[in-house]
């Protein structure tokens, strides 16, 4: 006997209004499970959304261009009784607040897009923000939510172009817009906007737009930038001693085995200086007043995708060892490169590493990952020759360069911090002190 079972988005973190990019069946179609059903693209990252279930599709209640949150409807499928079975217990978990968006199927195109209004009973105990003429701003959790993302004091939006002035996403957007081009009021002057070109009177030209995560990850860099106090220090260190004991480890690996890359020791020796200098560990509380110490250590690896960059997070990762280390970086690369990860792969990071050791260079200023407060940038190694007080020897020289927040780490504390994990990478016994 056949069963009507419902697909829903799943947990996809605190994600909400998530864009829809590609659906990928329609009615008749017959899925399998974990099939790929749609593709949602966050500020991140994309991501696929599996089917919980086999069957003959249905209904499809999403399409592109529409936004989905945790629990909003995708499709029904018509399923076989043992097959629905199965697929009873990934339901039982499915979020409550989504179940008033599918009680009414008859009008399916506006299941998906309508995830917000949801929470609208939660917004009482939440302060209400104080704009200047002293009436609160009205605005949905979502919209806070979102505006907290952007580092925007709601508050500051007077005026809302929603249903009797309530403050929508667009009204956030605009804000920030006016921030850009007119600059910060707290900065006393404002930074004149780059003005329009029209390139074509000079030849050929041809348009295309940027995608999401390259756009969002642009405004995040910008807003960094002009936030935070950057400085960077640069050092280089020797690793000859490293790379042979690296070398000696792989050698030993059997055939088809992930290979331990220099990165894994970088992490473990940048973990070892943050236990030693507490402030790399933390961030600076939005109003300027308190530090926010993390007794956690979770490192941000920076990776270049078609996409765009994305930054997994590697958690915990005092607790793990060179092995585990290797075989977790390996795999979280490769999600990224396919856009696999979910947006819990890309939160939670203390600290971010940001490799160009593959491709070259000497030097680079890497921009703070905010809220982070410092970020550890990598060139390529090369063979130096080094003067050891009687003559030069050749020595694998490493180039680090360290950005911070000089708000919340002065010079001398950012090369003291250096000099620590130049200690521990030109001798790696000492990690085990």
């Amino acid at each position: 006997m056949a069963s009507l079972i419902e697909l829903k988005v799943p947990d996809i973190g605190n994600f909400t209004d998530v864009d829809v990019i590609d659906v990928l069946v329609k009615p008749g179609d017959v899925i399998a499970v974990d099939q790929t059903l749609a593709v949602l693209e966050t500020d991140k990252a994309s991501m696929d959304l599996p089917a919980s279930a086999a069957g003959t599709v249905q209904e499809v209640f999403i399409k592109v261009g529409d936004k989905v949150s945790e629990g909003s409807l995708i499709a029904t499928v018509s399923a076989e009784a043992e097959q629905a079975g199965a697929a009873k217990p990934e339901e039982k978990p499915e979020p409550k607040e989504a179940a008033p968006q599918e009680k009414a199927p008859e009008q399916p195109a506006q299941a998906a897009p309508q995830p917000a209004p949801a929470p609208k009973p939660a917004s009482a105990p939440e302060p209400a923000a104080q704009p200047a003429s002293g009436k609160a701003a009205h605005a949905t959790p979502a919209v806070r939510l979102f505006a907290r993302e952007l580092g925007v004091d709601i508050s500051k939006i007077t005026a809302g172009s929603g249903r009797k002035g309530r403050i929508l996403k667009e009204d956030v957007k605009n804000h920030v817009k006016q921030i850009m081009t007119e600059g910060f009021a707290q900065a006393g002057a404002g930074i004149p906007p780059i003005p329009a070109v029209d390139f074509s009177q000079f030849g050929a030209i041809e348009e295309q737009k940027l995608n999401k995560i390259k756009r969002l990850t642009g405004q995040n860099l910008s807003r960094a930038w002009l936030n935070l106090p950057m400085v960077t220090y640069h050092e280089e260190v020797d690793i000859t001693e490293m790379e042979a004991f690296r070398n000696a480890l792989n050698a030993e690996k059997a055939a088809g085995d992930t290979k331990i890359t220099g990165l894994v020791f970088i992490i473990k020796a940048l973990i070892a200086a943050m236990q030693q200098f507490p402030q790399f560990n933390s961030s600076l509380s939005t109003d300027g007043e308190k530090l926010i110490y993390k007794k956690y250590f979770n490192v941000g690896i920076a990776v270049d995708t078609p996409n765009g960059l994305v930054v997994p997070v590697i958690r915990d990762a005092d607790k793990k060892g060179i092995n585990e280390l290797t075989a977790e970086l390996a795999d979280k690369s490769a999600k990224a490169r396919q856009g696999k990860l979910m947006p819990a792969d890309m939160q939670g990071g203390c600290i971010t590493i940001s490799s160009l050791g593959g491709i070259g260079g000497t030097a680079f200023t890497p921009i703070v990952n905010a809220p982070e407060v410092a970020i550890l940038g990598i060139t390529r190694s090369k063979m130096q020759p080094v003067w050891d007080g009687r003559e030069f020897v050749p020595r694998l020289m490493l180039p680090l360069d360290l950005t911070y927040d000089h708000r919340v780490i002065d010079g001398a504390e950012g090369a003291r911090f250096m000099a620590v994990i130049k200690q521990y990478l030109g001798d790696i016994r000492r990690l085990l002190l």
